[in-house]
């Protein structure tokens, strides 16, 4: 601890005397200490002991100084990788309506080697709808022992030559095999690929099931869990309208083509594909209740809001109130958007709402829920209060910090490991509109589970390219504790943000395996208790921020905390595991016991 200061001390030791009578203002180099008679020990106890005290518990023990924390920052390193791939929107003109929806992200290991792989969606030419020649292709990339990476599209079979304009991709190994399987969401057909294991995919969309949906509808993005907790994922869709080419609205504002309102088409249900096993599905959209309540849906959230063991599903409506779906645990939903205080912002209104992350940003034990809007709206921070969300936007600052851009993909994320999850958002204007439309991206740094401030600027010249940012998603690419960001732009290529990891922080990353729960362990809690007591919450998401799925590993930062009292793990299948003292910094593989050995 630090020592009381001289002065107080010599105070302290005359016993505080009462002042003599006629006293008057003594000071020092300290400040002035006594007033007028009788007011020294009252204005000591009410004043300068508890400052003294706040600042004698607070301090570092002695010896041992407050090291600053180091804000790491990003590097681009996809220039140093040969790959070809850049989405591809087929702005060309006249302008189409999905046309601003383009490149879709996914960090995923497809080839269990132990490094992070990474995949991209892309779009079609207009009006053919077709991926007429490889700029339309979508692209594998495989990381290879040097941290490089390599194109392996055609080899894997996953270039979509014959597919049409793909948004969303959503990873999971939906028949427990090992090896995880990807689900494309398109303007057309909808596709589900299989993983060989072998390092090559085969389209299983039409023996499986899961492809149907009412024609002409519009799929952006989808996610899997198991929400019937049988130990097999299930997969919902979030869809936006009914639209073909013939179908599309022609607008001008002026003389200037123009993209139209997206009020301007309706708004159509999204789909619930309850997994049966041996690889099939079957559609329970109206069985389940999700048909009840249609949507523009930009992002999917998967989490249990209400804390029953249940997994629920958030999901961010362009102009269209937002809806929350809370599992009955009956293989049914109730949408509770509105009594939840999630639908509308605080002043009863829609919004563009875009992608959505839902993790604890507090440290409270209850998830919250983060979504982006459009420059001149407000991104939406609610913060879980048990029994509904409360609107947070302005009370952490992220009102104010968000005004002057439009975010389109977006993530909790612990970029420098302090035990607090940031905002990142990807962001960039619908549309080429002025010269204030290219936007670059952001980082909200959380203090304390309160206020967010504004580090963009301290994330490095990569990291604030401007541009049309759409599609993101997070893994620790290369192992180091500290997460990676991959962001597409419109017609550009990717950045593959790298993460400078030097914050002198800890960190622990758990890789969950079910057994009884499904391989991916989605939705599983995850609580990190440290030596010091402090209690850390996060749980197992793929589906994060717009049209991406991210590292399944779920991630820790520690502060300067080095030891790690326990890790209690909540699995889907309701089994319970608590593993103690783990060490920190390193990968930590757990997998799913048997009910009858968990650890208690």
């Amino acid at each position: 601890m630090i020592p009381l200061p001289l002065a107080v001390l010599q105070w302290l030791a005359q016993g505080a005397p009462r002042p003599m009578r006629g006293s008057t203002a003594s000071t020092s180099k300290h400040g002035t200490i006594f007033c007028d008679e009788g007011s020294r020990l009252k204005r000591f106890l009410l004043f300068v002991l508890p400052t003294i005290c706040v600042a004698y518990l607070l301090a570092p023990p002695s010896g041992k100084p407050q090291e600053a924390t180091r804000r790491p920052h990003f590097i681009d390193v996809a220039p140093h990788s040969k790959f070809s791939y850049k989405s591809n929107n087929n702005l060309t003109g006249r302008k189409y309506f999905p046309q601003p929806m383009c490149g879709g992200v996914a960090i995923f290991d497809y080839d269990n080697d132990g490094r992070l792989d990474i995949f991209f969606t892309n779009g079609a030419k207009f009006p053919e709808m077709r991926k007429v020649d490889p700029s339309f292709y979508n692209c594998l990339l495989h990381q290879k022992a040097d941290g490089t990476f390599e194109d392996v599209t055609e080899k894997a079979g996953l270039t979509g030559s014959q597919l049409d304009y793909n948004f969303g991709v959503a990873v999971g190994d939906y028949d427990n095999d090992g090896y995880e399987d990807l689900f494309i969401c398109s303007a057309g057909k909808n596709v589900l690929y299989h993983n060989n294991g072998d390092g090559t995919f085969t389209d299983v969309t039409a023996q499986s099931g899961i492809g149907g949906k009412p024609d002409k509808t519009l799929s952006v993005v989808a996610a899997w869990f198991d929400y019937d907790n049988d130990g097999l994922l299930d997969l919902v869709v979030s869809n936006y309208t009914f639209w073909t080419p013939t179908l599309d609205l022609h607008c001008f504002m002026g003389s200037k083509d123009y993209y139209c309102d997206p009020r301007r088409y309706p708004s159509v249900p999204h789909r619930l594909y309850h997994n049966l096993g041996n690889g099939k599905f079957v559609d329970v959209t109206d069985k389940s209740g999700f048909g009840a309540a249609p949507g523009k849906g930009m992002g999917i959230s998967i989490a249990d809001f209400n804390d029953d063991g249940w997994p629920d599903v958030f999901i961010a409506n362009d102009t269209d109130p937002n809806s929350l779906f809370i599992n009955k645990r009956n293989g049914t939903f109730e949408e509770v958007g509105l009594q939840m205080g999630v639908a509308y912002n605080d002043n009863a209104q829609t919004g563009s709402s875009m992608g959505s992350d839902a993790k604890d940003f507090d440290n409270d034990g209850k998830v919250d829920i983060f979504y982006n809007n459009l420059v001149g709206q407000i991104w939406a921070l609610l913060r879980n209060r048990g029994d509904l969300f409360q609107y947070y936007s302005y009370e952490s600052k992220i009102k104010k910090l968000s005004a002057p851009f439009s975010g389109w993909s977006n993530a909790f994320i612990d970029y420098n490991n302090d035990g607090w999850k940031d905002i990142y958002s990807a962001n960039g204007d619908v549309d080429d509109v002025n010269e204030d439309s290219r936007h670059h991206d952001t980082m909200f740094e959380n203090t304390g589970g309160k206020i967010f401030i504004d580090v963009s600027s301290e994330m490095g010249k990569d990291f604030l390219v401007k541009g049309f940012h759409r599609g993101s998603a997070l893994g620790d690419l290369n192992n180091d504790g500290a997460l990676d960001i991959v962001v597409t732009g419109l017609n550009e290529a990717p950045r593959i943000l790298m993460n400078t990891a030097d914050s002198g922080n800890h960190w622990l990353l758990v890789s969950l395996t079910g057994h009884k729960s499904a391989r991916d362990a989605i939705g599983a809690k995850v609580k990190v208790t440290t030596a010091s007591g402090r209690a850390l919450y996060n749980h197992v998401a793929i589906s994060v921020g717009f049209m991406s799925s991210s590292d399944k590993r779920v991630h820790f930062g520690l502060g300067r905390e080095k030891d790690i009292a326990s890790v209690e793990i909540q699995w889907p299948s309701g089994i319970k595991q608590v593993l103690r003292n783990v060490k920190a910094d390193q990968i930590l593989k757990v997998d799913e016991p048997p009910a009858n050995t968990a650890k208690k």
